[in-house]
């Protein structure tokens, strides 16, 4: 296997997230016209209650046609690279020290740390949007973990290097990418982009450190991109796929829209309150 054979294969892995997110659009109801009268909430519940409401209401809407779609390409992406999973990890193991900080940076316990960290500031300075998204990132962070347990234990799969019989799919791909998508979803790409950056150097590390295949790291980035999408269904970035005319042809462009969720949510909340007003 050659230096290029290698690359393309990392290059398929950096692509995952940025495919995976504009595999599907989620529909976003139509505004409608709010009764005057109607109290209008102040901001978005953030307290624990709300981690622990809400973390049902997730695995209720993982199974989607979104999800499925994802988790499709994650498929079909650890099945076509799985016959360069050893040439890959030799290869990594030859490029020194660089990977090494991976294993604790993308530990679930340290992404969950810096999660709650994020929830207790935005609570300390009543910032209720930092609070929300430490939130959402916490609920991304648990159900992923939920799910790459469950998976791991029914595969078993043998590490590369024998360590264990618990390989597929890798819980710290599948992590960092749910909280890129997270990130990705509440912010514009000057965070999203180093957040997947982060995420795609998480996951070469499992390589490196010879822990993880690369159909492992593949498809746990897969499932990592699901639960965020899931968990952050309230709303934000959304693609569509544009047809542009060409002189002797077309062009298809995938177009991002990115909505402030927490706009979206006032909304729904007015709604709800406009409804429940006129039933009076």
């Amino acid at each position: 296997m050659n230096v290029n054979q290698i690359a393309c294969a990392m290059f398929a892995l950096l692509a995952l997230a940025p495919i995976a997110l504009a595999s599907a659009d989620q529909d976003v109801p139509a505004a409608t016209d709010a009764d005057a009268s109607a109290e209008k909430p102040s901001s978005t519940p953030t307290g624990l209650r709300t981690l622990f409401r809400d973390l049902g209401g997730d695995m209720k809407h993982l199974p989607s046609v979104d999800s499925a779609i994802v988790a499709s390409i994650g498929g079909g992406l650890a099945i076509g690279l799985h016959p360069l999973d050893d040439d890959v990890n030799r290869k990594l193991a030859d490029t020194g020290s660089f990977f090494k900080a991976g294993d604790i940076a993308g530990n679930t316990l340290t992404l969950m740390g810096a999660s709650m960290t994020a929830y207790g500031l935005g609570r300390a300075f009543g910032d209720s949007k930092i609070a929300h998204v430490g939130l959402d990132l916490l609920r991304a962070q648990i159900v992923t973990e939920g799910l790459v347990e469950s998976l791991k234990y029914t595969v078993e799969r043998p590490r590369p290097d024998g360590s264990s019989g618990y390989s597929f799919p890798s819980g710290h791909a599948a992590v960092t990418f749910a909280t890129a998508t997270v990130l990705d979803r509440h912010h514009s790409w000057r965070i999203s982009l180093p957040a997947y950056a982060f995420a795609t150097y998480v996951a070469t590390s499992r390589l490196h450190d010879n822990v993880h295949n690369l159909s492992d790291v593949a498809f746990g980035a897969a499932l990592g991109t699901v639960v965020g999408r899931t968990v952050t269904r309230h709303g934000a970035s959304n693609f569509a796929l544009v047809p542009e005319p060409l002189r002797g042809g077309i062009a298809l462009m995938f177009v991002r829209s990115h909505e402030d969720h927490e706009e979206h949510e006032e909304h729904e909340n007015t709604k709800t309150a406009s409804i429940a007003e006129g039933r009076r």
